[in-house]
């Protein structure tokens, strides 16, 4: 299975930018997908999810701002406006998933993530 990120840069205060994350390989089912971010000296913090069933959930610090969709089954963006210095991080795509029928099979996989930077 892999997990790859796209999208990331440098972009102004009150800027937007859009991440991308395509699951491959050896997957039977997602259950959800979601985008963590680690700044310098801070542990991983999830700030948006979605189950396979639609349902998102936010981080407080990026609700209203932030927003996660799926483009089809193994695919999910994060459209991040009105960007702050505080978002700065490194973005990082996680998968929850099963590689076959049994439950068993049930993994999390992370991306190599993509830096974001915001500039003031």
């Amino acid at each position: 299975v892999r997990v790859v990120e796209s999208g990331g840069g440098l972009v102004q205060s009150g800027g937007s930018l859009r991440l991308s994350c395509v699951a491959s390989g050896d997957i039977f089912s997602v259950e959800s997908m979601g985008w963590y971010r680690q700044a310098g000296g801070k542990q991983r913090e999830l700030i948006a999810s979605v189950a396979g069933g639609g349902r998102t959930n936010y981080a407080d610090s990026v609700k209203g701002r932030f927003t996660i969709s799926k483009d089809n089954v193994l695919t999910v963006t994060l459209q991040m406006t009105s960007l702050q210095v505080d978002d700065t991080a490194v973005y990082y795509c996680n998968v929850d998933l099963r590689t076959g029928p049994n439950w068993r099979t049930r993994g999390t996989y992370w991306g190599q993530g993509t830096q974001v930077t915001v500039s003031s």
